[in-house]
């Protein structure tokens, strides 16, 4: 099954990336560079992605804030929202946590193959991998 992704990071290297590992895979990838373009196509849209990827540290609006935003307005409600960023502490998981983050994918420690895999897995609702 194909399924919609938005990546949102303002790193263009890691940007294209991404969207390569996900469309050779066969599904629909849009980027956007920061918070406010993410915010202003999910306010126009009329389709909601299966998820988004989002990266906690940009310019403008961050991460979090715009994870709140997407929450307090309810812009996308069934998507699947994964934050793949390099902060890694526990107080940057525990307010992901808060905003109600569907997953949380250190840049890091996970290699593409790793954060294809892993998005997947949250959008079928599966299980955590062993050990997780």
């Amino acid at each position: 099954m194909a399924y919609r992704v938005y990546l949102v990071d303002d790193d263009r290297f890691l940007l294209d990336l991404y969207a390569v590992k996900f469309r050779n895979a066969g599904h629909e990838v849009s980027v956007f560079d920061g918070g406010e373009s993410l915010l202003a196509a999910l306010r126009k849209e009329g389709a909601a992605p299966d998820a988004i990827l989002l990266d906690l540290i940009m310019p403008g609006v961050n991460g979090f804030e715009t994870l709140e935003t997407i929450r307090k307005e309810k812009l996308v409600p069934g998507t699947r929202i994964i934050i793949l960023s390099n902060q890694g502490q526990d107080s940057d998981i525990e307010k992901a946590k808060q905003f109600a983050a569907d997953g949380y994918i250190i840049k890091a420690s996970a290699i593409p193959s790793e954060v294809f895999a892993e998005t997947i897995r949250i959008i079928e609702g599966g299980p955590p991998p062993a050990g997780k």
